[in-house]
């Protein structure tokens, strides 16, 4: 195999915390023994930076999947539905006693006259009617003479789920109990992001000989105006990276400080989600997490935000689809002559009664984030279209919100969103400083509803 040298991109990574001169921050003409410009000849200058990263900013995704809501607390509240069925794991079998698991927050709503499926580890199964429940014991005799018999009791991991009931004639329904409806509720606090720029008075009105190239489209000589944009456009990259890496601080030394963090986006799905480890490419792979997903709300239409190598593992897990795919490519089928540049990528595909759809995550591909790695811990995630209905504790009525929104604390007196302000003696004088300070500031979080629905497509292995 060959082996590729990537360019040293972290030489250029040198970030200043004060306006100064440095020798990483400007061009320096010398001849070796330190006197600039020893020469009389005036070099060829090019005024214009090459922009050789391309647009440098890494925000977006959560235009594309979600939304912005303001709102006016401290914290956002919501509560989203359990299922509807009736169903247990970890069951254990002693002769016809079935014992549910006594862990925190399991209670019986099973009831006598009722019938339930036991299924095995192995797949076995039985139907069985209940006869008597005394807490979490439940007496059930099967339908079929002897049909616990092939039930595996060794291990306490069965699943039991109620499929109906039945009951003779000229009975009542006493002995069925009432079974109220339970909701899990989460909760998301913002955090406040802030970012500063400052530049003397001086050099506001210092022209220099290099022309800046800002994503903003700012041009001309000015090098503080260059400075104070790529703050502003780095400040709104974090306000995204924020919601998506956050933490909840549990170390006693943050919280002390009054630091509490906030759950973000890949937070919320390790905790409530779906976690693919080394997903390798292979259908059956992919099949394994269609059959989850059937487990959950199934969702038909969903996004996967991938980096480039899980980009190129579902490239070729469906160019092998094609009965040509293994020794050459299909001629004639949608117009692919031979002449046409081949193209090898796909942007979505169907499986199943599922439609995904395919796009390459910024984020996870650049070199100042987690694209530097050369074996990043995310690969990919998975993300459900549409919207979700929860309720809201606020409103008190149900709401159909996206999957993925953030909440930014507003009111009528103060908008938090995206705050900017300007201080000093530049332009509007406000203070005695001889100096122009940016300030740059908002508060919001990330709420992640049904995240039962996402996949988060982790890489614990070094890629061969």
């Amino acid at each position: 195999m060959s082996t590729f040298t990537p360019d040293p991109f972290f030489g250029s990574i040198v970030p200043s915390q004060k306006p100064q001169t440095l020798e990483t921050n400007y061009l320096n003409f010398t001849d070796g023994s330190g006197k600039n410009f020893s020469q009389q000849y005036l070099p060829e200058i090019y005024e214009q930076e090459v922009e050789r990263y391309g647009n440098r900013t890494l925000s977006g995704f959560l235009r594309m999947v979600g939304a912005e809501m303001p709102m006016t607390s401290d914290q956002v509240v919501w509560s989203e539905q359990n299922r509807l069925h009736i169903a247990y794991n970890n069951v254990s079998l002693t002769g016809n006693v079935l014992t549910l698991p006594t862990a925190a927050g399991v209670e019986n709503v099973i009831s006598k006259g009722q019938t339930i499926v036991v299924i095995d580890d192995d797949g076995n199964e039985a139907k069985a009617y209940v006869t008597g429940v005394t807490g979490l014991a439940i007496t059930a005799q099967p339908y079929i003479t002897g049909g616990f018999a092939n039930i595996d009791t060794g291990v306490a991991t069965l699943k039991i789920f109620v499929y109906g009931s039945e009951f003779k004639k000229g009975t009542d329904d006493a002995d069925l109990d009432s079974v109220q409806p339970s909701f899990t509720q989460y909760s998301n606090s913002p955090i406040i992001i802030k970012s500063k720029y400052v530049v003397n008075g001086s050099d506001t009105a210092q022209i220099g000989w290099v022309e800046i190239t800002t994503e903003e489209g700012a041009d001309g000589f000015l090098w503080f105006l260059k400075a104070e944009s790529e703050t502003r456009l780095r400040f709104e990259d974090y306000l995204e990276m924020a919601v998506v890496e956050g933490e909840l601080a549990t170390n006693a030394t943050l919280t002390g400080l009054g630091i509490k963090g906030t759950q973000g986006l890949f937070a919320a799905v390790k905790e409530r989600g779906n976690q693919v480890a080394d997903f390798s490419g292979d259908l059956t792979d992919f099949d394994t997490i269609l059959k989850n997903l059937d487990t959950q709300g199934a969702i038909e239409e969903n996004m996967i935000f991938n980096n480039r190598q899980m980009s190129l593992l579902i490239d070729d897990m469906l160019a092998t689809m094609n009965s040509y795919g293994a020794g050459g490519t299909s001629y004639g089928l949608f117009e692919n002559s031979e002449k046409m540049a081949l193209n090898l990528g796909f942007s979505g595909f169907r499986r199943g009664s599922y439609d995904f759809y395919k796009t390459d995550w910024k984020y996870l591909n650049d070199a100042s984030t987690r694209g530097a790695l050369a074996n990043s811990s995310i690969s990919g995630l998975l993300v459900p279209a549409g919207t979700s209905t929860v309720y809201d504790e606020i409103l008190g009525t149900n709401i159909r919100r996206p999957f993925l929104h953030v909440r930014y604390r507003a009111s009528q007196y103060d908008d938090r969103r995206m705050k900017h302000w300007i201080t000093g003696s530049v332009g509007a004088q406000t203070s005695a400083l001889d100096a122009m300070e940016v300030h740059f500031l908002s508060e919001r979080c990330l709420c992640v509803q049904g995240a039962n629905n996402f996949v988060l497509f982790t890489t614990t292995t070094t890629p061969a």
